[in-house]
């Protein structure tokens, strides 16, 4: 890890630290570990057995480019005080990684599940961020009881041969792989301009660090993660979601990967009318990162309304 975002990833765990965040690793299966950022105490072991006087749990799942705490940190700094906060990362980011062959969105679903249950969570949020989104998607359907309300971000249901040709239109690529999994660090600095409203003003040497952490290793695990997500129009079905009057979609208004016509399309015809919409002005695909306080604001007066009971 280069020396700029070195300190600055070491400032960031002392101040999780500080709002009783840290980072654990489980096992889910043999040759098979997620990493969390997750409460200190975990809910099994304290004195407080009833749900209902814990910390309702919110689960923030990551997009494909970075981790869960780059993708999340001024969330989790902005939400532990009064929610259970659990980021993991996805199978081949962060400290994840499996030996099995599965690419799925619906192992990687698996796998986040298992891990929350084994940290000792019942029932929770998911808030999903692109990639994250897709998989929450999958997780609601397959686990339920579990998820019991989604907050979804710049995301689609599936990632479909009809949405994925018209988004490589619009940015001007051939295929995802070429705009997720760079060889250069100036492929970094293209994935900030493509997912943000505003190019983000950082210097040469500080994405050459972020490419050197996040981006050359599991290149190949990654591309075959990629390529598991893609689903033929014809292959596509719209599942039953028991959660939909509580899912709310939570958009970047400039988002040119999943626009504002997919965000009313999800609501609308998938969702039957039954989820919320919400929007972020000035904002792109990456709508956390570069709006945090604008995108925490409208994340936490939804997730006022969800426990408001």
């Amino acid at each position: 890890m280069g020396k700029s975002l070195a300190m600055y990833m070491s400032l960031l765990r002392v101040l999780l630290r500080l709002v009783g965040v840290r980072s654990q690793v489980v096992e889910i299966e043999p040759g098979t570990l997620v990493h969390f950022w997750a409460p200190a105490e975990n809910p099994n072991k304290t004195k407080i057995h009833n749900q209902a006087k814990r910390k309702p749990a919110v689960v923030f799942l990551h997009g494909f480019g970075f981790n869960g705490i780059s993708t999340w940190q001024f969330q989790m700094l902005a939400m532990a005080k009064d929610y259970a906060i659990y980021v993991p990362d996805f199978l081949f980011f962060g400290g994840s990684f499996t030996d099995k062959t599965e690419r799925s969105p619906a192992f990687q679903a698996e796998c986040m599940a298992k891990g929350l249950k084994k940290l000792g969570v019942e029932k929770c949020t998911l808030v999903g961020l692109s990639y994250g989104g897709m998989v929450g998607f999958k997780m609601a359907e397959m686990y339920p009881d579990l998820v019991d309300s989604m907050v979804v971000t710049c995301s689609v249901m599936a990632l479909t041969e009809s949405i994925t040709r018209a988004a490589l239109e619009r940015i001007g690529f051939s295929s995802w792989a070429e705009v997720l999994i760079p060889e250069t660090f100036e492929g970094v600095k293209k994935i900030a301009e493509l997912c943000t409203y505003k190019s983000l003003a950082m210097p040469d040497f500080f994405y050459r660090d972020i490419f050197q952490d996040m981006f050359i290793n599991h290149k190949k695990e990654r591309a075959e993660l990629l390529e598991a997500l893609q689903v033929k129009d014809k292959d596509f079905y719209i599942p039953h979601y028991p959660q939909a009057q509580r899912i709310h979609l939570l958009w970047g208004e400039e988002d040119v990967f999943f626009t504002m016509e997919i965000a009313r399309n999800l609501k609308e015809r998938l969702l039957g009318g039954k989820a919320t919409l919400h929007y972020v002005e000035k904002a792109g695909h990456v709508v956390p990162s570069e709006r945090p306080c604008a995108y925490n604001g409208q994340l936490k007066k939804i997730l006022a309304s969800l426990y408001a009971n």
